[in-house]
């Protein structure tokens, strides 16, 4: 995998590298407590000029409707980078605490409510005439094929609600819609492949690599723990980031036997886990069993991936500063605020990690950045933490977000 991945690199090599300070936009909210001024400490600290500073009038909630986002967010997004001369001068969005996480669905059309209430009311009906031949006389003949009939009839229109649902599943999360502000017309419905993704054929994108930037979040339950992000971002990259990664598989290394869908992923892990002990980067621990680390195994992490506990947070890691690590479930990201959620950004923010990654809502697994691509090219050191994450995430405008600061490069000492 990783020789296909370099070899991409030349074949390839407008991927984009070494991003500067200077070719950062960061997005505060005027109307949340701290949001402007995280900003400036985040640009001050960055060395990002002043004038790369926008700030919008938005909810301050977590979730904000279609049209707000279209003309609060993209609107005012728009013309700011309307006037940069050159406009590819910004190449990354910095979204900053206070900054709404979700982007709701459009509102449905008149059309589109009638085709759904019409699909309803006759799965209504088809239930309820079974319903009365079984209590009727359930063993006549003349009933079986009847039932059949209705069987097939209930069927298909179940079928068609589960596609007419999935065709209007057209929330996201801000910052992955916001990766295409530049594009004017794309489909809402589902996600669009990345074209910066490494895996894909680049003959049969949807979006140009020059309508797609880059978009990172700082955010978490406070402000004083998005400082602490920032702060010990830059400490663990000008020390270097040391301690123990930590890779959790759910099934031993197939091998060089093909897998797809969770295999894939799990194969993945294993990937990551060997170019980390092979080129020396840090001691690794892997776990290739059923079970999860369990609570307090897990000391000195400094590197994590692993999966699977649905929003539900496993103790078992002390953080070191600057640690760098996510968790491939399907909701870890539906909150960064919400006292009670367990959901295992929020958590592993919350605990001492500096950057994580993970979906506002179910995402599909082919959703999450590749392991293997993700930390492989972060163990590096050349590229950064925005970088490494737009090469190895194969999907836009749908569910996933990335927090901690884009500059961060954990290992450029070792490049």
């Amino acid at each position: 995998m990783i020789l296909a991945i370099l070899i991409s690199l030349f074949i390839f090599p407008n991927i984009c590298l070494a991003l500067e300070p200077d070719e950062i936009l960061v997005i505060a909210n005027r109307n949340a407590a701290r949001s402007v001024g995280l900003a400036k400490y985040y640009m001050k600290k960055r060395k990002i000029p002043e004038k790369n500073l926008i700030k919008l009038w938005v909810t301050d909630k977590e979730r904000c409707s279609r049209a707000d986002y279209e003309k609060k967010v993209v609107a005012p997004l728009r013309r700011y980078l309307e006037k940069i001369n050159p406009r590819w001068s910004i190449r990354c969005l910095v979204i900053m605490y206070g900054v709404p996480l979700k982007v709701a669905s459009p509102e449905l059309t008149i059309k589109e409510e009638n085709e759904i209430k019409n699909l309803k009311i006759k799965k209504q009906q088809l239930e309820n005439q079974l319903k009365k031949l079984k209590e009727e006389n359930p063993t006549s003949l003349n009933h079986t094929d009847i039932k059949a009939n209705l069987k097939r009839e209930l069927q298909d229109t179940n079928k068609k609600i589960s596609s007419f649902k999935k065709k209007t599943n057209r929330g996201s999360s801000l910052d992955s819609e916001l990766t295409l502000v530049l594009e004017d017309d794309y489909s809402l419905s589902g996600w669009i492949p990345n074209p910066y993704f490494i895996g894909f054929n680049k003959q049969n994108l949807l979006i140009e690599k020059d309508k797609v930037l880059m978009v990172s979040r700082l955010d978490g339950p406070s402000d004083k723990i998005v400082k602490r992000i920032i702060d010990y971002s830059l400490k663990a990259e000008a020390d270097g980031l040391k301690g123990i990664a930590y890779f959790d598989a759910r099934w031993p290394d197939p091998g060089d036997k093909k897998v797809s869908g969770y295999g894939f992923y799990d194969k993945s892990i294993h990937r990551a886990a060997d170019i980390l002990k092979k080129n020396k980067i840090m001691p690794v621990v892997k776990n290739d069993t059923n079970e999860l680390f369990k609570q307090g195994e897990c000391p000195d992490a400094a590197i994590y991936c692993g999966w699977y506990r649905l929003s539900n947070y496993v103790d078992a890691f002390v953080w070191q500063p600057g640690s760098i690590g996510y968790h491939i479930a399907s909701g870890e990201c539906t909150t960064l605020k919400r006292q009670n959620s367990r959901v295992w950004c929020k958590m592993m923010i919350e605990k001492g990690i500096a950057a994580t990654a993970g979906p506002v809502s179910e995402p599909y697994v082919q959703a999450f950045p590749v392991p293997e691509i993700f930390f492989g090219f972060l163990s590096e050191g050349n590229l950064t933490l925005a970088e490494c994450y737009i090469i190895s995430v194969p999907y836009l405008s749908w569910k996933m977000v990335l927090i901690g600061d884009p500059l961060y490069r954990p290992f450029k000492n070792k490049r």
